[in-house]
């Protein structure tokens, strides 16, 4: 599924259709470079799940928690090398009751989960005044649902 995005209103927006299709226990990658909208992104998610507070990136923290409902895990790896992933702990807040959100997955040196719903985000001609180019797919099947509930919720009248 792939979507431009003009604005970072527009960006909150698709955040907010996606907490729609969220659930408990879903995993969500988000990718691109620094600066094009991941954490704009999280923040749209969280409105939508009630989160009120101020929504930042984890870089420096590693992991925010947000109580929404349900609650939201915002980590950020960007500072990582792929060993130092071994001692987060993180299967533990992947098995919570909550939905994760991870930039910076780094998915070849990590041991995350397969199965899950990738955004990534692109600059359209390295220009961070020009609207963003979204990718969303999925890993798996529960996640291939989630990208047909969006497309419901991005494109009414969609079948």
């Amino acid at each position: 599924m792939d979507i431009t995005i003009p604005t970072e209103d527009t960006m909150l927006e698709l955040g907010q259709n996606l907490a729609a299709v969220l659930a408990v226990g879903d995993i969500v990658y988000l990718l691109g470079n620094l600066g094009v909208g991941k954490t704009t992104l999280v923040r749209g998610i969280a409105r939508a799940l009630g989160y009120k507070g101020r929504v930042t990136s984890p870089t420096f923290t590693l992991m925010n928690i947000y109580n929404s409902i349900p609650p939201i895990y915002h980590f950020d790896f960007y500072r990582l090398e792929g060993g130092e992933m071994q001692d987060l702990g993180l299967e533990d807040y992947l098995e919570r009751e909550g939905i994760s959100l991870i930039e910076w997955p780094r998915l070849k040196e990590a041991d995350l989960p397969q199965e899950a719903l990738l955004v990534e985000i692109n600059l359209q001609d390295d220009d961070y005044e020009k609207e963003r180019l979204v990718h969303i797919w999925a890993q798996g099947d529960k996640y291939q649902s989630k990208i047909e509930g969006l497309m419901k919720v991005v494109y009414p009248g969609h079948r």
